[in-house]
């Protein structure tokens, strides 16, 4: 990533409100961070099955560094159930390598309560409870899990942050989360210069996925080169699309 100086605009956190069973709710967005059924079946349903991470975790050759970026870190969800898959899928000796933008970062204690409905994932919130930056505009590197997770998160708007990443063959994305809130409540996000960087930051055999099938996000995809598939979705949210 970048290693430019930190932007001078000042950071604003999110404000949430809580279901009774412990689910952050965005008052911003009135949307919530994860499903209110089931938010761990939800990110392997519309994050990890599309993207094939298992089979790909499984198979990666020793010593390579696997690259993921999330559009929307949110509580860290999608973040733990990848590091739980690639701990115990990957090599040993190979990397992950997961970069997620946040415009509006929780709080940690906020973030702290909405990892107490994640059974099966104490121990490595636990960690990113502990690892998780200081609340300041920019780039924040950590390594974590014996230095074989590398998160990079930046806390800011998404389409600064895009555009300071390298797009050397090195640096490329193997797959990216569409995550976020749906662009009928948070449009600035899903601008077509997201997808535009997209393109630039990815190679022939990048994936992604998204929680939404809306027209607007599909046909940007597919003009920014990504082929572009419908699938069910989960629970309420009636259809996905990845490709």
């Amino acid at each position: 990533m970048s290693s430019q100086k930190q932007p001078s605009h000042k950071l604003t956190l999110a404000q949430v409100s809580w279901t009774d069973e412990a689910v952050p709710k965005s008052e911003l967005f009135d949307d919530f961070y994860f499903s209110t059924d089931d938010g761990m079946a939800e990110v392997e349903h519309t994050f990890i099955t599309p993207n094939s991470l298992l089979n790909r975790f499984e198979t990666l050759p020793k010593n390579t560094t696997f690259r993921i970026a999330e559009t929307g870190f949110g509580s860290g969800l999608n973040f733990l159930m990848v590091c739980q898959l690639w701990l115990q899928k990957a090599p040993m000796t190979a990397k992950l390598h997961f970069v997620s933008f946040e415009k509006y970062p929780l709080h940690i204690d906020d973030l702290t309560k909405a990892h107490l409905v994640l059974p099966g994932l104490e121990d490595l919130a636990d960690v990113l409870q502990k690892a998780y930056p200081i609340l300041l505009p920019g780039w924040h590197d950590v390594w974590l899990f014996d230095k074989r997770v590398r998160l990079t998160l930046w806390f800011g708007d998404v389409l600064k942050g895009l555009p300071e990443c390298d797009a050397n063959t090195g640096s490329k994305v193997d797959a990216w989360f569409l995550d976020g809130f749906a662009p009928a409540k948070n449009p600035d996000m899903w601008h077509p210069a997201l997808f535009q960087q997209m393109a630039r930051l990815s190679h022939l055999q990048t994936t992604f996925a998204t929680f939404t099938a809306a027209g607007d996000v599909r046909r940007a995809l597919q003009k920014s080169g990504f082929a572009v598939k419908k699938a069910s979705g989960f629970g309420k949210k009636r259809e996905i699309c990845y490709g």
